[in-house]
């Protein structure tokens, strides 16, 4: 067995690299799926498009993502985790770097039930916790 490399060449096909991508972005936290319109959907139907990614193999490997994801989590926080995901994903899996990735959160997604109820203090005269920050007092 060889141990020294030798120069070759390995051919990835867009579609391979559209999986790795839609992988990692929805084994992200807080993501429900990808954004699109109504053309889009259709040609994702189709087979000749990816509903939510846009991907550029020019000089550098160039992503766009349109997202949808779950209502109460923390935005910034959902595109960090996917922006990390997905660089991960096709550092480990093509051996590049991501010269470009944005992310666009196009809409929250509700879970079956409907949007959380907010909470009503049951007693108006009951000490709140922002009540003691707001009173200027040091607690320990």
């Amino acid at each position: 067995m060889p141990s020294i490399p030798t120069d070759g060449r390995s051919l990835v096909t867009r579609q391979a690299v559209l999986d790795l991508i839609r992988a990692a972005t929805l084994g992200s936290y807080g993501v429900t799926g990808f954004a699109a319109g109504p053309l889009e959907r259709l040609f994702g139907r189709l087979g000749f498009a990816q509903p939510g990614i846009g991907l550029r193999l020019d000089a550098g490997l160039e992503i766009e993502l349109d997202l949808t994801i779950a209502h109460g989590v923390p935005v910034a926080e959902v595109a960090r985790q996917v922006d990390s995901a997905v660089r991960y994903a096709i550092r480990r899996g093509l051996g590049r770097e991501v010269a470009r990735l944005s992310i666009h959160v196009d809409g929250l997604r509700v879970a079956p039930g409907g949007v959380p109820p907010t909470i009503v203090p049951a007693d108006p005269s009951a000490i709140r916790p922002r009540d003691l920050a707001d009173s200027g007092t040091d607690v320990a």
